[in-house]
């Protein structure tokens, strides 16, 4: 065990060679099986992150060693799995910050992203390199998630030791994780705050650990019979997952709007990249995290909220709330209530309507698989509504006509859409949210 009871390097490799032969239920239980049975690839994306002697804290939450020994932000241009979570907890060690870089980037985006964080090294399969232009952390800094929020230009959010325990501690006990029962999959891009926020958890909880390289149904679906008990998945996944998402303990949900029916294992999450993971849970916030409505706009203040960003934009008023940027309303019960990015309001002949309001009525639409809805330049209208549609497997397209009549049925004419787009597919980031932007380059080419 390392200093202060904390684990280091030569304890997480001991940690991961002793997962192989635990039982289901334990830390690293998820690679038993990969390890007798020569399942190589099973047995390099799981870590054993339990902790000796029951220590909870792995950030320091007890006032640990890593507040005062930031200095550098290190890049980790590692795909998942126990090379990624090995290199976090090495950075740590050392004092220093990380930034998971987005493999799947191409150049060009990859030098825009550097230039935007400036970290002053990279980890990659070859080792560590020093990078030119590095900036460094404030003390307390322990990792940086990229955004590019509603402007489109890349930039960092900060968020410190004490605020990635806030975030652990205040979700673990929303779901009543027992670190000794339960095990996470993670299987989102660690690249964004939904897939890294499993790992830091995890490593918080001292929880069992399950970390994929990317998203495949038939090895998410068997995570269970290695003792995975809880999931994070944004709503493309659970699709895919169909009735075999019944295995799971809970399921945490995010990313972009829940369909309409759920499973009963589900647990609906609002958060962003700022707020380090979701910080309301079926509409409730979490310990800790107060909710506010400032002219329809939900904002927030919390533990586990952002330091700053990157180029040390402090986004907070002078009441210390947090403007997310998204739609909403607080019900009598004090539950919250998302509508959108305010940004994504369509205002047409003088009205504002909600995508996400109208993509729900669609949904239940017969021969509907997926939906999305968004506003296009209209000479008239100002902007007119388009339903973005791809067919159920084996059906034949809807009319318009028939989408028109149920939206008017529940929202009223000014919601119902004026033109129907049928696709393959929606375009999609990669934890699944609606590329809207690129809807209307897609309208415009159906015309």
């Amino acid at each position: 065990m390392g200093r202060d009871g904390v684990a280091g390097l030569a304890d997480v490799a001991l940690m991961c060679a002793a997962a192989s032969s635990r039982p289901t239920h334990a830390a690293g239980a998820a690679g038993s099986r990969a390890g007798r049975d020569g399942a190589g690839s099973d047995r390099a994306e799981v870590l054993a992150t339990g902790l000796a002697g029951g220590q909870r804290s792995f950030f320091g939450i007890h006032g640990g060693r890593y507040a005062t020994a930031m200095r550098r932000l290190v890049a980790l241009d590692l795909p998942g799995g126990e090379a990624f979570v090995t290199a976090l907890v090495s950075c740590w060690e050392a004092g220093d910050a990380v930034w998971p870089l987005d493999q799947r980037l191409p150049g060009p985006a990859r030098a825009r992203l550097l230039g935007a964080l400036r970290p002053a090294a990279a980890i990659d399969t070859d080792g560590e390199h020093a990078l030119s232009g590095g900036e460094p952390v404030e003390p307390g800094d322990a990792v940086v998630v990229a955004t590019s929020g509603t402007t489109g230009e890349p930039k960092g959010v900060v968020l410190t030791h004490d605020a990635v325990a806030a975030s652990a501690l205040a979700t673990s006990e929303r779901l009543a994780i027992a670190p000794e029962d339960d095990a996470w999959c993670c299987c989102l891009p660690l690249a964004h705050v939904g897939g890294l926020s499993v790992v830091l958890r995890a490593l918080a909880l001292g929880t069992g650990l399950e970390v994929h390289e990317r998203f495949e149904v038939e090895r998410v679906a068997a995570s269970p019979t290695r003792g995975v008990t809880r999931i994070s998945l944004v709503p493309t996944m659970l699709r895919r997952l169909g009735s075999r998402a019944e295995a799971f303990r809970t399921i945490v949900l995010g990313g972009s709007a829940p369909p309409g029916e759920l499973p009963p294992n589900v647990v609906t999450t609002y958060g962003l990249s700022e707020t380090g993971s979701g910080v309301v849970y079926d509409g409730v916030p979490l310990q800790g995290v107060e909710v506010r409505i400032d002219d329809g706009e939900v904002c927030l203040r919390a533990p586990m909220l952002l330091r700053a960003y990157r180029d040390g934009t402090v986004p907070f008023d002078s009441d210390g709330f947090f403007h997310t940027g998204d739609g909403g309303k607080l019900t009598p019960d004090g539950r919250l209530v998302v509508h959108g990015r305010l940004a994504e309001v369509i205002v047409t002949g003088g009205e504002k309507v909600w995508p996400v309001a109208v993509e729900a009525v669609l949904e239940g639409a017969p021969g509907v698989s997926e939906v999305a809805v968004a506003g296009v330049a209209d000479p008239e209208w100002g902007e007119r509504l388009v339903a973005f549609v791809v067919p159920a497997k084996g059906a034949a397209p809807p009319r318009l006509e028939a989408l028109r009549d149920l939206v008017r049925a529940e929202l009223g004419p000014v919601s119902a859409p004026k033109e129907l787009v049928v696709l393959d597919a929606l375009p999609r980031t990669a934890i699944g949210k609606v590329r809207r932007r690129t809807l209307g380059e897609l309208a415009a080419r159906a015309r």
